[in-house]
């Protein structure tokens, strides 16, 4: 897996990038959120787009970007689901939790 960030004026994006499974993309992503966090960015959105495979617990790992961001003031959004990732989302019920659009666009104009 690989996450490449970009600042898009106040929001951080990162794209995330290949198979997100327990102990490699679960690990590399809590990194990367801590690293955005103590870098001081509080807008965050996650561009899921050429994720191949996503696992229960890098899904945990996405709930716990979204609690480290909201219990710092900040916020995590989601952008470019794949139909996976959206079924995944909308069985556990997460559609209530995270605000997602299906562009990384959209997803950046939201937060102003």
């Amino acid at each position: 897996m690989q996450i490449e960030e970009r600042v898009v004026g106040d929001v951080m994006v990162l794209n995330v990038k290949g198979r997100m499974v327990i102990t490699e993309g679960d690990v590399m992503l809590r990194d990367k959120i801590n690293s955005v966090v103590h870098q001081g960015h509080s807008k965050v959105l996650l561009n899921l787009a050429e994720v191949t495979f996503l696992d229960s617990a890098s899904l945990g790992t996405i709930i716990g970007a979204y609690t480290t961001l909201t219990n710092r003031g900040g916020v995590l959004k989601l952008a470019n689901l794949t139909e996976r990732i959206q079924d995944l989302l909308t069985i556990t019920k997460l559609t209530t939790v995270f605000e997602t659009y299906d562009t990384v666009d959209e997803g950046v104009k939201s937060f102003a």
